[in-house]
């Protein structure tokens, strides 16, 4: 193989990923109920493991996707009953580094434990709304 023809595979595969990327976050999109979400996967602390996302309101579930992946699967899935907000409150420290520009960081617990999310303030708006309309007799024991 001469350089020209290994430099023409390597742009290639480039633009095929790049275009696979797109194409998955078009069909993210696609559907609504989408948000820009950050999650802290890693311990809190110094605004370090925040992970930038897509989070998208499935039923009763939210699911993640991380931002840079090709994955067609979410990352993470957290159901309605499960989630608590426990707090809400501003970036501190690294974190206004690690998250988008007006983020406010509500501080959940879910079934899998303590989750820290990251979103727009229209976005918690929203959140919020989504966690507060369990249909009736969801929340009944089975």
């Amino acid at each position: 193989m001469t350089t020209t023809s290994i430099l023409l595979a390597a742009v290639l595969l480039a633009l095929g990923v790049l275009g696979a990327g797109l194409l998955r976050r078009v069909l993210l999109h696609r559907g609504g109920g989408t948000i820009e979400l950050s999650l802290q996967l890693k311990t809190p602390g110094h605004g370090r493991g925040w992970v930038n996302g897509v989070g998208r309101f499935a039923g009763d579930e939210l699911e993640w996707y991380r931002v840079f992946s090709l994955s067609p699967r979410p990352r993470r899935r957290y159901c309605r009953r499960d989630l608590q907000v426990l707090a809400r409150r501003e970036p501190s420290g690294g974190e206004h580094r690690a998250l988008l520009d007006g983020a406010v960081v509500m501080e959940c617990m879910s079934a899998q434990g303590r989750v820290d999310l990251a979103m727009s303030r229209s976005a918690v708006t929203g959140f919020l709304a989504w966690l507060e309309a369990v249909p009736p007799g969801a929340t009944l024991p089975l």
